[in-house]
This record gives structure tokens, C-alpha cells and sequence, in this order.
């Protein structure tokens, strides 16, 4: 298996965070204009004219750039030969656009580098809020450039977690009664961002996200020192015919556990 060390990747890494950096601001364009909207999905999923025209500067410019990697994106018509490539880029143009389309500035740019089934250079690039995360294998994750880590065990304190109420409800009284259910989040990306740098300690995935929505912060996360796993306990695998995933958790390592356990037992 070919080495993912930092080094073997950093040069990604700038084209990523530059690729990012542009197509959120031709986002940020459309932010609070009322671009036009369609639907997808059978009228579950929206999609804008900024999610368009973001993912079309992120392919140009990343396609132009790195012509041999694949390509993944919620916003083009999926290539099955993508499934030959050792080395794609996986891409949301907006993750979080129900947000996006009501003017909440809770949405970013995801954008990561897969190598052999598992992300090794991301970014997200939130504009509206003015935050950046990076990570690249074996670095660390930075928000705006500070080291970033998960959050620590807290004594006879709360601990804070993102997830649908009905995930909740399958966890024991006991584990319940430790957990602090905060405000809904839309961007899963972003969601997974807040966990690694430890405003909030988990997060519950329900099933069907996408490759799209987890490869950049999934990397974020694991740098920052937590970790997001199936109910098999097992670190995610993309780039493969199927793009979706089952009930995930996300956490902190002082967390983590309890949740699987709680879900898979529950």
C-alpha cells in the first residue's frame, strides 16, 4: 500500500484549500439572494443555482490540476469510473444548503483528497462564518490555522451531542441521562467539524449520508483525535459503487464507545 504521510500529500492539501477558498466565495455571491432552487430525490433533497456554479469552479479548477484523480461530487452525475482511480477527489459544493437557501450562515465547502478508500488531505471552508478547517494524513487539524483537538472527559458535567431525538430514545436511561442533545445543526460536514474541535463531544449519523457529506471532516476529526465508525466500530471506507452509509457515530474517544454500544445494543 502506498505511504500517506503528510508530506506526500501537502501539495494536495494547497490545491484543495485554494479550490475551497474560490467556490465558497462564488457561493457567498448567492448568500441571502434568493438563488433559485430545485429539488431532487422526490422532493427530499434542495439544490441551488450557488450549489451549480460552486461545484462547476471546484471541477475546473481541481480537474484541470490533478487530470488522472477521480471525481466524486452531490452536484455531477456520478462516473463509474471513478472505481478505477487510486486517487479521487470527493466533493460538496455546499453541504448544508437547506440552510444556505434561509440565509443561516451554517454551511461550508467540503472538499477532500481519497487515496485508496480513505481521505488524506480535507478542508472545510465555512464563509459566512468565517472558519476554515484543514487536515492532512498524519498532520494536525487546524481551524484557521490553531491546532485544533476533541474535546476531555468533564466530571459530573453534560456531555454535549448532536443527534435526531429518535436515536436517542434508543440509548439506555443511564446513558441518556449523561447526554446534552444540542440545537440542530444542518451541515453534517459542519457538525462533524464541531466535534473535532470539542464544542460539542458526539454526534449520531442517521443511515444513508454520502461519501460527499463525511470524507473532509472525517479526516478533520480523526487528526484532531476522534474518530467516526459504523456500528462495527470500523473506520469508513469510500470510493465505492455504493456512496452511502448506515447509522454512524462520531466522537471524542471518552464518548465514543458509549454511543456505538448504546446504538448497537439498543
Amino acid at each position: 500500500m502506498t505511504d500517506t504521510t503528510a508530506s506526500d500529500w501537502t501539495e494536495d492539501l494547497d490545491l484543495i484549500r485554494r479550490a475551497a477558498r474560490e467556490a465558497g466565495d462564488v457561493a457567498l455571491g448567492y448568500f441571502g439572494r434568493s438563488p433559485e432552487v430545485w429539488w431532487k430525490n422526490e422532493g427530499r433533497s434542495p439544490v441551488s443555482a450557488a450549489d451549480f456554479a460552486a461545484n462547476d469552479r471546484l471541477e475546473t479548477l481541481l480537474r484541470t490540476a490533478r487530470p488522472a484523480y477521480g471525481w466524486l461530487s452531490e452536484e455531477t452525475d456520478d462516473d463509474p469510473a471513478r472505481l478505477a482511480c487510486e486517487t479521487l477527489f470527493v466533493i460538496d459544493p455546499i453541504d448544508g444548503t437547506r440552510a444556505f437557501i434561509n440565509c443561516e450562515a451554517t454551511w461550508c465547502v467540503s472538499v477532500a483528497v481519497v487515496h485508496l478508500g480513505r481521505p488524506v488531505a480535507g478542508v472545510l471552508y465555512a464563509p459566512a462564518l468565517g472558519e476554515e478547517f484543514v487536515a492532512v494524513a498524519d498532520g494536525a487539524a487546524l481551524k484557521n490555522g490553531v491546532v485544533i483537538r476533541t474535546s476531555e472527559p468533564r466530571a459530573q458535567e453534560l456531555r454535549r451531542i448532536a443527534a435526531p431525538e429518535e436515536m436517542l430514545r434508543r440509548f439506555e436511561p443511564g446513558l441518556r441521562s449523561t447526554l446534552q442533545r444540542i440545537r440542530h445543526v444542518p451541515s453534517l460536514a459542519y457538525r462533524l467539524a464541531m466535534v473535532a474541535d470539542g464544542r460539542i463531544d458526539g454526534t449520531v449519523v442517521m443511515r444513508n449520508s454520502h461519501d460527499w457529506d463525511l470524507a473532509a471532516a472525517d479526516l478533520i476529526l480523526e487528526r484532531a483525535g476522534g474518530r467516526l465508525v459504523g456500528l462495527d466500530r470500523l473506520p469508513l471506507a469510500y470510493n465505492r459503487d455504493a456512496v452511502t452509509h448506515g447509522v454512524l457515530c462520531a466522537g471524542a474517544e471518552h464518548l465514543l464507545e458509549s454511543l456505538v454500544h448504546g446504538l448497537a445494543s439498543g
